[in-house]
This record gives structure tokens, C-alpha cells and sequence, in this order.
């Protein structure tokens, strides 16, 4: 997928709404060390900045295509995305409390474009049923 880094990097500190927003601690890819970093979900897009007021992030995490899970053998209250394919990453990020792990967790959890697709229909399902139900009420 090829994605405009200058719109991309506008769209990170617009006024669009945040999902969620933290310090967390990221791993790096080369330096396995911890780095605390702000970040920043916006829908389905994660992205990361040295400090809070950066106007331009460090990086950016498109959610598609992974998963969350608990990182065991890590540091304290740490948790991962996973992305499953051939060479794909995985990003290792910690949280100060146990509270703020599991909130970021749902939080990525929910974010992807396919969980959203499955709220949609099943809300759609249950919607249809009340109807039945509303039309079987009437007769």
C-alpha cells in the first residue's frame, strides 16, 4: 500500500478526533531497548511521536492484518502487535500499569477495519431482528 507520508503526517496532528492517546514504551526494531514515546490512535492508524508536542510523528502503525497479545517474557505490563505473514513485524510496547496494558489492548483490538466491518453487521443482524419481531407484534 502506498501511503502519502506529508498527508499522512497532517492527518496525525489534526484536529480529527483521537481513540485513544498515551505514553507508552516502544522496543525498537535494531536497538532492543525500551524508548518512551507518545502515541496516538486514529482509527485504524497507531502513530507514535518522541514527544507529546512533535508535529510530525516518528512512525506510524497501520492495524490491519495483526493481532494484540500479552508479551510474556518481557518487561512488566507489556503487550505486542503481531502482523502474520513472511518478514512481517512485531512491534513490543510497554505500559506503566496493568489498567493502562489492558485499556490499549481493547483499544488496538477494536481498531482494525475488519472489526469494525463485523460491529456493522452485527449490529445490521440485530437490527433486522427487532424489526421481525416489531412486524410479528403488529399482525
Amino acid at each position: 500500500m502506498k501511503i502519502n507520508e506529508k498527508n499522512l503526517s497532517g492527518f496525525a496532528v489534526s484536529d480529527s478526533p483521537i481513540d485513544k492517546e498515551g505514553w507508552l514504551l516502544k522496543r525498537g526494531e535494531v536497538h532492543k531497548s525500551f524508548q518512551r514515546r507518545w502515541f496516538a490512535l486514529k482509527g485504524n492508524l497507531l502513530f507514535y511521536f518522541e514527544k507529546k508536542t512533535d508535529k510530525e510523528p516518528s512512525g506510524v502503525i497501520v492495524l490491519e492484518g495483526c493481532t494484540i497479545e500479552l508479551a510474556e517474557y518481557e518487561e512488566q505490563y507489556a503487550f505486542k502487535i503481531v502482523f502474520h505473514g513472511a518478514g512481517d513485524r512485531t512491534y513490543v510496547l510497554g505500559a506503566d500499569t496493568q489498567e493502562t496494558m489492558e485499556a490499549w489492548m481493547k483499544a488496538l483490538a477494536c481498531a482494525s477495519y475488519d472489526y469494525m466491518k463485523l460491529m456493522v453487521l452485527e449490529l445490521q443482524r440485530k437490527l433486522d431482528e427487532i424489526g421481525r419481531a416489531s412486524c410479528r407484534e403488529r399482525v
